[in-house]
């Protein structure tokens, strides 16, 4: 506990994460109203303000009845899909044990692969690559970076393979040929426990050893430039980089771009699209 607040310490003690998802969220709302669907955008968080329990409490009391649900997070697995998905069950159970009505929720499916979260990170991959300090050409590695998680979660959710797939579609988008380098930051947990890697860190000094003149970090797990983005690559990596001698540029995230506005835009619109002739079958479980 005490590392990671000082992790926070270095960006002021806060991180940008809640600022950059109400900017996500704004950005949906007008995009939404512009395409003929004036919704109001709804943001809920686990570990900060506006908590999950908060947000469907005032969705309740605002008369709201349905909503479609965009869970943060590109490539699905345990910590990033299901776990929320269930801190919603938990939240709709609060409104229950409150009084208060219940709001049903129906998700946004897979988009991962969608053309324009391919291309905010491929735009910014690409302004990385004119950054990058002494080095160009072909043979500087566009290394993408996802969150790592225990081994054994990962063979039971699709997320490496979806990772791999968003970096296969960004590499083929910037006209780069060959199979993505993918590694992976903010292992935590046991250290006993296998989790996903490479490190980038160990990455970044294997890949000096093999001569290569200079790498792009591009955080495409990731949906906002937050602490564990911040601080992972550009404090780390970066410090790793230059006791190596290896430049370094960072690729953002797609934070509020455009391209991924649209992404989320027409991942609620498809929803409402497939169910415009009738409410979603429940789920029920035997």
């Amino acid at each position: 506990m005490e590392e990671v607040a000082h992790h926070y310490e270095l960006f002021g003690g806060v991180s940008p994460l809640t600022a950059l998802t109400v900017r996500q969220a704004e950005g949906l709302q007008r995009r939404l109203a512009e395409r003929g669907l004036p919704l109001r955008v709804y943001v809920g968080m686990r570990n900060w303000h506006p908590y999950l329990a908060d947000t469907f409490a005032e969705m309740s009391r605002g008369g709201v009845r349905r909503a479609i649900a965009f869970v943060a997070a590109a490539q699905r697995s345990y910590s990033g899909c299901l776990q929320y998905k269930e801190n919603v069950v938990e939240a709709r159970d609060g409104l229950v044990k409150a009084g208060l009505a219940d709001v049903d929720v129906t998700y946004v499916g897979d988009w991962h692969l969608h053309d324009g979260f391919i291309a905010a990170n491929a735009e910014h991959v690409q302004e990385a690559l004119a950054r990058l300090p002494g080095a160009a050409g072909d043979d500087v590695e566009v290394v993408f970076t996802a969150h790592s998680i225990p081994v054994a979660m990962a063979e039971r959710y699709p997320y490496e393979q979806q990772v791999r797939d968003t970096a296969a579609a960004v590499m083929r988008r910037l006209g780069r040929p060959g199979a993505p380098v993918v590694v992976f930051q903010s292992r935590s947990g046991r250290p006993e426990d296998p989790w996903l890697a490479p490190d980038v860190c160990d990455y970044l000094k294997e890949a000096k050893g093999r001569g290569v003149p200079g790498v792009v970090l591009s955080p495409i797990g990731f949906l906002c430039d937050h602490v564990e983005v911040l601080y992972d690559l550009d404090v780390e990596a970066a410090d790793v980089c230059r006791g190596i001698d290896l430049p370094m540029a960072r690729a953002a995230a797609v934070n509020d771009h455009p391209a991924f506005i649209e992404t989320m835009t027409e991942a609620v619109l498809n929803v409402v699209e497939r169910y415009a002739g009738g409410r979603p079958l429940p789920v029920v479980k035997p």
